[in-house]
């Protein structure tokens, strides 16, 4: 910084809805100037085709930014430039910066990463923590280097990973309270701090879900069916077949205690009743209770509501993509 006591300039790089709150913290700041923000191109959307702006321009624009929105951050490494920024804060811009450009602000680049590294690093780091049913995830600030998610760390939060969370929910809950994390993990880069070095060991990597990584497969374990499905909530999201079509599914939990002889020796799959307003349905082994189901061609709404309409029966047996399901 040029002025020791001028705001630290900052140019803020992110993307989708969970990079906002961390845009609004730099700005609410008052030892922060955002000078700018880098963020995607508008891109077709909706049945139209039209060119809409993603969720970081639009709020960019509402609070008087100047945007970048180049198809390649290369492409705009001299507007970078020209913002004369002290440190760039990247959360969730979705793509990697050239080394060009990590050198453009005078104190580099920190990210602001959903995960404790060196767990996770990638692209899903919430959706792994929940599939893989770690105990306690959190918030990594860190200088940003060219390789992923591998430089050393300034602030980290940890945050316990409720048991029944569905990964959309813990992303924005992660995104709220990581965002004052970064801005003291720019503030720190600023004043030259360097950060401590990840471990060389436990490291883990989280590539994005795919759609075939929603597809229910009912014979692993109740707990791992479970967070199965949580992890792909909302997206990519999770699918099974049933006797009348693809089904979509949200809201599983392992179901408590008893729920009868049928479970016991009922086939993976296999609808077993209502509970409150969810469907249990056998694993291989344990049970595990549904709360909502989005049937082929309608809407999301309650499991049981999906039973008493007749859209299943007890007895139904639910596979994996690509088969029918049995009705019994």
């Amino acid at each position: 910084m040029s002025d020791p006591g001028a705001p630290v300039r900052v140019v803020f790089a992110g993307t989708p809805d969970v990079a906002v709150p961390a845009l609004d913290a730099l700005v609410d700041d008052p030892r922060v100037a955002v000078v700018g923000v880098l963020t995607n191109p508008a891109r077709p959307r909706g049945r139209s085709g039209s060119p809409v702006d993603p969720p970081v321009a639009v709020r960019a624009h509402d609070l008087g930014l100047p945007v970048l929105q180049p198809v390649r951050p290369a492409d705009a490494r001299d507007a970078l430039a020209a913002l004369d920024a002290d440190v760039g804060a990247i959360v969730a811009y979705g793509a990697l910066l050239p080394a060009d450009v990590l050198a453009v602000p005078r104190t580099g680049w920190v990210n602001l990463h959903l995960s404790l590294l060196p767990r996770w690093r990638g692209a899903a780091p919430v959706q792994h923590a929940v599939r893989a049913g770690d105990p306690v995830t959190g918030a990594t600030v860190f200088r940003l280097d060219e390789g992923m998610d591998t430089g050393p760390v300034l602030r980290r939060l940890e945050v316990p990973v409720p048991d029944d969370v569905d990964a959309g929910d813990l992303l924005v809950d992660l995104a709220t309270r990581g965002a004052p994390v970064l801005v003291d993990g720019v503030l720190a880069a600023a004043a030259g701090e360097p950060g401590t070095p990840q471990p060389a060991t436990g490291a883990t990597h989280a590539p994005r879900l795919l759609p075939a990584d929603g597809v229910v497969v009912w014979d692993a374990p109740a707990d791992v069916v479970a967070r199965g499905i949580r992890a792909v909530t909302p997206r990519p999201g999770a699918t099974t077949r049933g006797p009348r079509g693809t089904l979509k599914l949200a809201g599983a939990t392992v179901a408590a205690g008893a729920t009868g002889a049928a479970a016991a020796t009922a086939a993976p799959g296999t609808v077993l009743g209502v509970e409150g307003d969810g469907v249990l349905v056998a694993a291989g082994p344990g049970t595990v209770r549904v709360a909502r189901i989005q049937p082929e061609g309608r809407r999301w709404t309650t499991a049981a509501d999906v039973l008493r309409g007749r859209g299943l029966t007890v007895g139904d047996v639910l596979g994996p993509e690509g088969s029918e399901g049995v009705r019994r």
